[in-house]
């Protein structure tokens, strides 16, 4: 089985545009999804997979007189690691609408949460997610319930489940990967006369990446020349973990102070690396300087206009993003003391201030759970459609993803639905909860990379792991001594399975040598005869070779 993998990805590699899934006996993986409540549901996905034939019923607990399950499907057979893909339509009668959680029994466990939707009457909403079962089951029931406890009619339509085998869901993956994030390259050369020179050696390297990629730093980065020299030799990105954060800026109302993010971003600029900017209001107040809690009315609102002007009008064209309301589906500190449009105003301001960066909605538990009601996937939505309906400017989606352990087809389900609004998708804090040991934090967080790579929407990945002597927030790449521990040998294979290897070869009859290429900045150099050239080019995304000419 691992050879045939072996083979399948070699394949893809020579040609990836190549459709090889029919390979591992499976379907292509369908990205479609629905964010709008339709008068009639869809057809089902993949046809209704193993669905296709089953009809939803009222289901005892397991010969239980008084435990039902309603709308429920009988599943049996199913198997341990193998990816389920769930997807239905759900519409509710009585309340006006209600948050539907789709759940899984089986023998030995309950999967609380394998998908939501938040369901309206009168029209039909769709669901997406998945599980995968730690051991395999010969009986296990599928049903819906309302989250909140709410006794509401529930009726369901066009329902799939697929399942892929781990085979088959790496090869999708690969697949996309070639699509989204490579491109064909023909390099042409020819001499000065437009003769096409046969024989000539070229060599051709990748000197910079295209996908940002990247992790937190914090102040222990400064003057510790071996982690920066280790930083830079990784990362294209980077985002500061505390230093702008206003209790660390301002600890004192008046005392505003720079000094450490200038600094930080002095490392930035020397090494040619790309910066969010984390963040300008934090929505919990945990995380507030404490002299702003004391604060109310005009002397609040005063404090807030302040710290946007003074932090944006100092940094502005500095940082890719800003992620302006932290957190805000889980916490309200400013709402509740300024009014429900003090999150319209922050965002309005930091566009006046900044108007080129990308302004981010950044949240946790959306893609690493379903299980959180305060940040479903369509709790995210309807809070950034009512947002821009406001007027704000907002263009991007942050997903923190502090996992534990991650659930891939419905992280996969929720980051499809969030793409059918249309604007960049960022993880913005990736890390494995140290409540696990550090071989399972690799394990899992290879999963969490692979899928966010994979996905045509994710427009960057950023790691929450900046290093402190005592350790890091969750999960670390190395220890101090910068030696790597799982989860940074994962980082580095995946930096090189992600980047075009050094090429070297020869022009053809037609004077042309062509490669597929991952997206970004490549070096050329060419030798023919007692002659040679260099040049570079870019290689951006399109779906057309990208043709490249060098003369001699």
């Amino acid at each position: 089985m691992k050879m045939r993998l072996i083979l399948v990805l070699f394949l893809f590699n020579i040609c990836p545009f190549l459709v090889v899934a029919s390979l591992a006996d499976g379907p292509l993986y369908d990205f479609t999804a629905y964010t709008e409540c339709k008068v009639k549901p869809e057809r089902p996905l993949y046809n209704g997979g193993i669905l296709n034939k089953e009809k939803p019923r009222a289901v005892g607990e397991y010969g239980s007189d008084d435990g039902f399950y309603s709308p429920a499907f009988i599943l049996r057979n199913l198997t341990q690691s193998t990816i389920y893909c769930f997807s239905s339509w759900v519409m509710i009668e009585g309340e006006g609408s209600a948050l539907i959680r789709a759940s899984l029994k089986t023998e030995d466990e309950t999967y609380n949460c394998v998908g939501t939707v938040l369901a309206k009457r009168g029209c039909w909403s769709f669901l997406k997610g998945g599980f995968v079962l730690e051991t395999p089951s010969n009986l296990s029931i599928l049903y819906f319930q309302s989250s909140d406890d709410i006794d509401v009619g529930i009726s369901i339509a066009s329902s799939s489940l697929q399942p892929f085998s781990n085979e088959q869901w790496r090869i999708n993956q690969q697949y996309i990967v070639n699509y989204k994030r490579k491109r064909a390259v023909t390099v042409h050369v020819s001499n000065e006369n437009g003769e096409r020179l046969q024989g000539a050696t070229i060599l051709i390297e990748q000197v910079a990446k295209d996908f940002p990629f990247g992790s937190a730093i914090a102040k222990t980065i400064l003057g510790n020349f071996p982690y920066q020299k280790w930083f830079a030799k990784r990362f294209n990105a980077a985002v500061f973990e505390n230093e702008l954060k206003w209790y660390a800026t301002e600890p004192e109302q008046g005392q505003v102070n720079y000094t450490i993010a200038d600094q930080m971003l002095e490392f930035i600029r020397a090494n040619q690396i790309i910066a969010r900017g984390h963040n300008i209001f934090w929505e919990d107040p945990k995380y507030t300087p404490p002299w702003v809690r004391n604060l109310t009315g005009s002397d609040l609102k005063s404090a807030v206009d302040f710290r946007i002007q003074s932090l944006l009008s100092k940094y502005k064209d500095e940082f890719i993003h800003w992620d302006v309301s932290n957190e805000m589906l889980h916490f309200d500190f400013y709402e509740k003391r300024l009014g429900p449009d003090a999150t319209l105003s922050f965002y309005e301001s930091a566009h006046k201030y900044d108007p080129l960066a990308t302004l981010f909605m950044n949240e946790f538990n959306v893609v690493e759970t379903c299980s959180d009601v305060n940040s479903t996937v369509d709790t995210f939505i309807s809070r950034l459609i009512e947002l821009k309906k406001g007027g704000v400017f907002m263009d991007g989606i942050g997903l923190e993803g502090h996992f534990t352990v991650p659930n891939p087809p419905l992280m996969r389900g929720i980051l499809d639905k969030l793409a059918t609004l249309g604007i960049p998708i960022w993880l913005t804090e990736v890390d494995i909860s140290k409540t696990l040991d550090k071989t399972s934090q690799a394990i899992y967080l290879e999963q969490v990379l692979r899928e966010g790579f994979s996905h045509p929407s994710v427009n960057g990945i950023m790691l929450w792991t900046a290093l402190h002597p005592n350790g890091c927030y969750q999960m670390c790449l190395t220890d101090n001594n910068l030696q790597n521990l799982p989860a940074g040998d994962v980082v580095d294979k995946l930096l090189k399975e992600w980047q075009t290897l050094e090429l070297e070869g020869v022009s053809d009859n037609h004077g042309s040598y062509s490669f597929y290429g991952f997206l970004g900045e490549y070096k050329v150099n060419v030798k023919y005869q007692n002659r040679a050239v260099t040049s570079t080019f870019s290689l951006s995304q399109g779906e057309e070779t990208k043709h490249f000419s060098i003369q001699l």
